[in-house]
């Protein structure tokens, strides 16, 4: 398995990525898979482990930073836009479709997290995508506004969109509009903010475990009210009868937003549980990851044909 940095555009961004090739011989083009990363991740935690892990299994992969994010370009640095975010994962399938080792017609989405909404809104709109995948989904929009587990007070939503509108403001006065802090500085604080499931997203990004320069610990205030009238599951009836498969650990607070896009699927769908497994775990688990991974390569195996 190589791996090779690679750019291409976006609506005008320069996005980076990496291109993980199997050494294996081969017949003809492979097929091919875009891994899209978690928010305020990069390419080189999450995403890049399972492009890496799918190249081996015979995949070429590619695994890239969003837009204004890691070490793709755009200004403000660390601005969540939803439909940007869509956008990047079709300019990831045109860069695809310009490669020989690649075969066009058998090109899939493998969305972690994040990525696993935007790699669903993506599928509905492109039909060069043949199959989608997502592990851990979240869709930002939902979880900003409800909470990791759906609880949220939306007086939360509220103030942060106070927040944004002030900042806002101060950018159009030439001032300093500051950001929006992701992480708190302890384990401690991110367990009383967040419960476990913030316990355990300060555990990956902040700690050696997962921990990466490039990795957003803020974000552009403005992210916060282009989330606000986003919804990237809308797109999720447009997918079939291409199918879907979600990989969930059955401990995952964040469950409830897969079972979500799985009753709004029209065709072949398929939730799969990890057993013991949270939102977190299949970051990096071996114990989690690899079931994951025999799980993804037997559906893009299946429906990465060229019938």
């Amino acid at each position: 398995m190589a791996r090779t940095t690679v750019s291409f555009d976006s609506a005008g961004i320069p996005l980076a990525g990496h291109l993980y090739t199997p050494d294996t011989p081969a017949s003809g083009p492979r097929p091919a898979l875009v891994v899209g990363h978690p928010g305020t991740s990069v390419k080189e935690q999450t995403s890049g482990t399972y492009a890496q892990l799918m190249a081996e299994r015979g995949f070429v992969t590619l695994a890239f930073d969003a837009a204004y994010q890691g070490e793709s370009g755009g200004l403000p640095r660390g601005l969540e836009d939803p439909a940007q975010r869509v956008e990047d994962f079709k300019a990831a399938v045109s860069y695809l479709t310009t490669l020989d080792e690649v075969d066009a017609d058998r090109i899939g989405l493998l969305g972690i997290c994040a990525s696993g909404s935007y790699s669903l809104a993506a599928t509905g709109g492109d039909h060069r995508v043949k199959a989608v995948a997502t592990v851990s989904t979240a869709e930002p929009a939902r979880q900003f506004r409800l909470g990791a587990d759906g609880t949220q007070d939306p007086a939360v939503f509220q103030a942060l969109l106070d927040a944004a509108a002030t900042a806002r403001s101060a950018a159009a006065r030439g001032e300093d509009p500051g950001t929006m802090t992701m992480f708190p500085e302890t384990a401690e604080q991110a367990r009383a903010l967040g419960g476990q499931h913030g316990a355990e997203g300060f555990e990956y990004y902040c700690t050696p475990r997962g921990h990466h320069e490039r990795s957003a610990k803020t974000l552009a205030w403005e992210s916060i009210d282009r989330m606000a009238i986003h919804d990237a599951f809308v797109a999720v009836s447009l997918i079939g009868p291409r199918p879907i498969l979600q990989i969930i650990g059955e401990r995952a607070v964040t469950a409830w937003m897969a079972v979500e896009a799985h009753q709004r699927a029209t065709g072949p769908k398929e939730i799969h549980w990890i057993k013991g497994a949270s939102h977190v775990d299949l970051y990096d688990k071996k114990e989690y990851i690899d079931p994951a991974v025999d799980k993804l390569t037997d559906f893009f195996t299946t429906h990465l044909t060229t019938d």
